[in-house]
């Protein structure tokens, strides 16, 4: 199809294609629906939470490549809300003059995380060090041999995804429980915080940053717990972390969003832990702490549009909700009115009817003139608020 002329994006027959229906394709819907901008979804779950925005709902899997290439056909622009996609099919859509965002080359780069690593090695991007396995029974022979010593961190090379595809290995033990395929083993960092920089390209190079940001984990589930904005860093470090994540962006060529996650290390290096080619977890503050939200810009850069101002109006802070343990079924927001009772709190909620442990079911963003006075909302907001089954 042919490169639309900017002015034809808004209230017209230009179509958007997105690749998953989950929430982050919801938030970005928000704002195709600002521009008044029509949407095409393809997502393989039936209660897809993209299902109640989009204008075009397809239900099919997003590893299909027939399922992939037709949903492709009549888009103009084509876009991603997770990277466990077909890319043959992307690559023969693009072949046909459908354009992708972000280009098939940097998805195939990111999507394996054994590729991604061995990218950052080639391009002299700093990286904890690592070893890559085709297979994971391969890592006892390493171990036995002196190649490999515990702890590491074990990663699937491919659809890890919230936590999923990755552990810490501290004993023989621990290897019985792994999968079997590709995979990398990673040397532990102890590290002092973990950051994240959200680039942001478009096809004219236009390049902006959003300030830093430092992400707290839950210990058991490996995801983000909090994520607070501004990182409460040295000047120094934040600015060694946003050339690296510009490095990052430059040499992956992505458009679009790509976030960068990185570890500061004790003695203050930053070592890139991985990054994604769409909005992020990272930048969910960015809704009410800043001028241009990610969606919004991700939505801008894949346009070629101008991109927004990046700079936070206010601190924000994130917190993550998701399925308490011990809880599966239809969810229940237990105390969701006594953290709207709070000066600064805004929940969000993805829509998505079945709750399980761990399963990522909304957010809260709190925002305030004082980081510190922000931070302990978050913790009272993390204590009031239960995601639990009826």
């Amino acid at each position: 199809m042919s490169t639309q002329n900017t002015n034809n994006y808004f209230s017209s027959d230009f179509k958007l294609g997105i690749l998953g229906g989950g929430q982050l394709g919801k938030m970005l819907l928000y704002e195709t629906r600002k521009f008044d901008i029509r949407t095409k979804v393809l997502e393989a779950s039936k209660e897809a939470p993209c299902k109640i925005a989009c204008d075009e709902f397809v239900l099919g899997s997003l590893m299909d490549f027939d399922t992939v290439f037709n949903f492709g056909k009549d888009v103009d622009v084509l876009t991603i809300e997770i990277e466990n996609v077909n890319i043959e099919a992307l690559e023969k859509l693009e072949d046909e003059g459908v354009q992708v965002y972000p280009p098939t080359d940097a998805l195939r780069t990111i999507q394996n995380k054994a590729t991604q690593k061995l990218f950052y090695t080639d391009h002299e991007i700093p990286t904890a060090e690592f070893s890559r396995f085709a297979y994971a029974s391969e890592i006892e022979d390493s171990i036995e041999n002196g190649g490999l010593e515990f702890p590491f961190v074990w990663k699937a090379a491919q659809f890890g995804y919230d936590g999923q595809g990755v552990k810490v290995v501290r004993s023989m033990e621990d290897l019985k429980e792994l999968p079997s395929g590709e995979c990398i083993a990673e040397k532990m960092i102890p590290f002092k915080h973990e950051l994240a920089v959200i680039v942001v390209r478009n096809p004219s190079g236009q390049v902006v940053t959003y300030p830093v940001v430092e992400m707290e984990f839950h210990p058991e589930a490996n995801q983000v717990e909090y994520v607070i904005c501004p990182a409460r860093i040295d000047k120094i470090v934040a600015e060694k972390a946003q050339e690296i994540a510009l490095k990052v962006s430059e040499k992956i060529g992505h458009i679009g969003i790509l976030a960068v996650e990185m570890f500061q290390t004790q003695d203050d290096k930053i070592l890139v832990n991985e990054v994604a080619p769409r909005p992020h977890n990272s930048g969910h503050y960015s809704i009410e702490a800043s001028y241009t939200n990610q969606f919004e810009q991700h939505i801008r850069a894949i346009l070629d549009l101008p991109l927004g101002n990046t700079a936070s109006k206010v601190a924000g802070i994130m917190v993550n909700l998701v399925g308490a343990e011990g809880h599966t079924g239809d969810v229940v927001y237990e105390n969701i009115a006594e953290i709207m009772k709070m000066d600064g709190v805004t929940p969000h909620i993805y829509g998505k009817k079945q709750t399980r442990p761990f399963r990522k079911m909304g957010h809260v963003t709190i925002v305030n003139e004082d980081i510190d006075e922000a931070r302990r909302v978050a913790q009272e907001v993390k204590a009031k608020i239960k995601v639990i089954s009826k």
